[in-house]
């Protein structure tokens, strides 16, 4: 997983951010340049297709928990829906 999108996760989908649906993500993220935009991107898309990224990884990286891997792709497929498809809100965590 590329370091920049690691960072991406730690600081904007962390415990404390992870829960603000306020608006902000979206039109944060795509303020940065298109090469950024793209990175997060494939991020989201090789960590969905990754069958060995699962709750503990993600825990790790943002601090909150999932209580299994279907849970977390749901999220994951929102979030990615919500940043880069146009989904209206965005997807608020388990809790």
């Amino acid at each position: 997983m590329e370091k920049r999108f690691e960072g991406f996760l730690r600081t904007h989908l962390d415990l404390e951010r992870g829960y603000d649906t306020s608006g902000y993500l979206r039109p944060t993220l795509l303020n940065f340049s298109d090469s950024y935009v793209e990175l997060i991107r494939a991020g989201f898309e090789q960590i969905m297709s990754d069958d060995s990224f699962g709750p503990a990884k993600y825990e790790r990286l943002a601090d909150i928990e999932f209580s299994d891997r279907e849970t977390l792709q749901v999220y994951l497929g929102a979030m990615y829906n919500y940043l880069f498809n146009g989904a209206p809100e965005q997807p608020l965590p388990p809790g």
